[in-house]
Parts: C-alpha cells; sequence; structure tokens
C-alpha cells in the first residue's frame, strides 16, 4: 500500500467514526430538542465540526507527506528574488540541477511587481544526494535601452546531511547600468 492510499484510508476511517458519532447522538438530540429548529441547529454544529475536523487531518497529512518525500538530509530549495528592477524586465528563468532541467518559468507582469514588491519565489524543492553539485540559472528578458537580454549564472556546492537553500538574485548594479545575476547558498 502506497502513501496516497494509506491517507485516504486514514481519512475514510475519520469520516467514518465521524458520522458513526454523528449516528449515535441523533436519537438522543431528537427526543429532547423541540423538532425543527433545534435539530437542524444540532445538526450544523456537527457538520462544522466534521468539516473542521477533515480540514485538520488534511493540513496534518499535507505536512506528513512533504516530510516523507522531501525529507531534511536530501532536500535542496532553490528560491528567486528581485531587488527594484530598473534596468532588467523578468521574462523567464530556467534552473538546471546536474546539467538537468527542474524548473522553468514564465512570469506575468503581475508576478514581476510582487517580486519587485519584496517577493520571493520557490522555484524548485526536490532531493538531492550528498556531494558536489552545480546550479545554472539562465534568465531572460529586456534589458536596458530595451534590447533582449538573457545571463546565466551558476554555482557549484557541497551537498550534505543538512538541507540547502539556495537564492537567485537579481540586483541593479547603478555604477554598471546592468543588472547582476548571484546565486547565493544560504547555510
Amino acid at each position: 500500500m502506497n502513501f496516497t492510499q494509506c491517507c485516504k484510508w486514514m481519512a475514510a476511517g475519520v469520516l467514518l467514526a465521524a458520522s458513526a458519532a454523528w449516528a449515535a447522538d441523533a436519537p438522543a438530540a431528537a427526543a429532547s430538542a423541540p423538532p425543527a429548529a433545534a435539530s437542524s441547529a444540532g445538526l450544523d454544529a456537527r457538520i462544522q465540526d466534521a468539516k473542521g475536523d477533515v480540514i485538520r487531518l488534511n493540513r496534518d497529512l499535507l505536512v506528513l507527506e512533504e516530510e516523507l518525500l522531501f525529507p531534511a538530509n536530501t532536500q535542496v530549495a532553490v528560491f528567486l528574488s528581485m531587488d527594484v528592477g530598473k534596468l532588467f524586465e523578468l521574462g523567464s528563468v530556467q534552473v538546471k540541477l546536474d546539467d538537468k532541467v527542474v524548473a522553468n518559468y514564465l512570469y506575468t507582469p503581475l508576478e514581476v511587481k510582487a517580486l519587485h514588491r519584496g517577493g520571493v519565489q520557490r522555484m524548485y524543492l526536490g532531493n538531492l544526494r550528498a556531494g558536489t553539485h552545480e546550479l545554472v540559472a539562465l534568465f531572460t528578458g529586456g534589458g536596458p535601452h530595451f534590447r533582449d537580454y538573457k545571463r546565466g549564472a551558476n554555482i557549484k556546492f557541497d551537498k550534505g546531511t543538512e538541507p540547502k537553500y539556495i537564492e537567485l538574485q537579481i540586483k541593479d548594479s547603478a555604477g554598471k547600468l546592468q543588472p547582476e545575476f548571484q546565486v547565493k547558498v544560504w547555510q
């Protein structure tokens, strides 16, 4: 039985238990309450409680799934950030890890504005074995003087047993009047 099937069985068990508890309480509630108003109010409260239980269970299952699929000792995450961006208008980013394309993203104007306001995008989350790896990022967009602009940034890094967080940074260099593309490895 795989993880997804196990989660579905667990969720079905919780729903079955909740419905059994409701069925057991239904005759007692019907006998003690006035017929229409109280029974519908009680039923409404039980439904809301069941919804809350299902939402909490779903959240816990998602956390468990992420921990199982991306254990901390093999986890690598790549993020993208931008500063003001007056010298470069971002169009797309391609990320390669060890000569394998792991992420491609084409940006809308609203997404670029969000990055300018300080947003950070998670480009990739995956697993890597311990050892030396190379990350290459290719940035495409509009550069100074409305010209097409394509630049790359790369870094070689050692992956140990701890999670690795890598940030792709796009900054304006006022001195050079050119955008700068940097890769920063967070410890």
